[in-house]
């Protein structure tokens, strides 16, 4: 999304290799990449100088063994989307693993046990509901300064015809937000904070994942590409059967460990923390405030659920985020029955939609 807001969509077409398609999205967007490289100060102050010492090399060796092995053509379309674009493959490959390797970077004072909340990187909210009347998911993509105005939307055919279309932050696979495909599988997504006691390193990575979702034939092949993998850090995934009118969160962990709420009637927020998976981790004041909030709300609707996200009553910790480090940098709302996913610029009790696409 630039900064006014507006979001710049890319159709790849039809994408001979995973390669073709990160050397097609580098280079409609290497001035966004590069700008985004330039700008994001956990790669210049924490990712890069991390990298150039000798703790780094196992775990970066480890992290793209794991990852390249697993998924040989979403490495493909990395080392793609750094050629195209002109960036370094070392700065495409630590921000696709920030999650993964900023655990294991010695903080000042040599406290690893990350009990405390560190320096926001990402936040994000959603309310799921599915009644006789309503079907939706609405979601608040929520991300460092640094992201804004380098994100875009990519779309893009594979050879065996399955198309996708995803929100994606500059240089990262798509999609570490939101998407959907063909097949009628769609997902939006959320951070969780699993203490560094629950991480493992080295692992299958988040990025990795979730770009694998975008190819999921249906959701119970869309479950065992996010429950199957041995990951890294764990995550919070929002499934959608379009077709079949469904929603499940899945909650997944180190380990193999996953744990599923299939949205009803009772509308269901998610923030940034584990609602049902049972997972140390850390006590994110800023996550726990806004589900504290989101319950004193009712919501109903799409209206409703739209001026949740929007919401702005607490000072310290809004559900609708606007810096100076946290930003809302669009909010979606997946419709099941109009078999849609708008995509909302400001804030979204205001319903101006920036894009409808339809799904099907």
């Amino acid at each position: 999304m630039g900064a006014d807001g507006e979001l710049d969509v890319f159709d790849a077409g039809r994408c001979a290799d995973g390669y073709a398609l990160g050397l097609a999205v580098g280079r409609r967007f290497a001035d966004v990449i590069r700008s985004r490289m330039r700008q994001d100060l956990v790669l210049r102050e924490q990712l890069l100088p991390f990298a150039s010492t000798a703790k780094a090399a196992p775990l970066l060796a480890a992290l793209q063994a794991a990852n390249r092995e697993r998924y040989p053509r979403y490495w493909d379309e990395l080392v793609g989307t750094a050629d195209g674009s002109g960036v370094p493959l070392l700065h495409v490959i630590l921000v696709n693993f920030r999650k993964e390797i900023l655990p294991f970077i010695p903080k000042e004072g040599g406290d690893h046990g990350r009990e405390e909340e560190e320096e926001p990187d990402g936040d994000c909210s959603d309310v799921l509901i599915v009644s006789v009347s309503t079907a939706i998911a609405a979601h608040n993509e929520d991300g460092n300064v640094a992201l804004l105005g380098h994100t875009y939307l990519v779309r893009a055919t594979l050879p065996d015809g399955l198309s996708f279309t995803a929100y994606t932050c500059a240089g990262e696979l798509p999609s570490c937000a939101f998407g959907f495909n063909s097949n009628g599988v769609a997902f939006t997504l959320d951070s969780v904070p699993p203490v560094n006691d629950e991480i493992v390193a080295g692992a299958i990575a988040r990025n990795f994942v979730s770009r694998d979702l975008l190819e999921a034939k249906n959701l119970e092949d869309a479950m065992h590409r996010i429950c199957s993998p041995g990951v890294s850090v764990g995550h919070s995934y929002n499934l959608m059967d379009v077709r079949g009118r469904s929603i499940v969160n899945v909650e997944t962990a180190s380990g193999n460990r996953f744990a599923v709420h299939e949205a009803g009637a009772t509308p269901f927020f998610h923030a940034n923390m584990y609602r049902h998976l049972q997972v140390k981790q850390v006590q994110d004041e800023n996550s726990m405030s806004r589900e504290k909030r989101a319950a004193q709300c009712s919501v109903d609707s799409k209206e409703t659920a739209l001026s949740l996200l929007g919401d702005t009553a607490d000072d310290k910790y809004p559900i609708y985020m606007t810096g100076p480090t946290l930003h809302t940098l669009c909010t979606v709302l997946v419709d099941l029955d109009k078999k849609t996913m708008a995509i909302y610029k400001g804030n979204p009790k205001n319903g101006e939609m920036a894009l409808v696409l339809p799904m099907l």
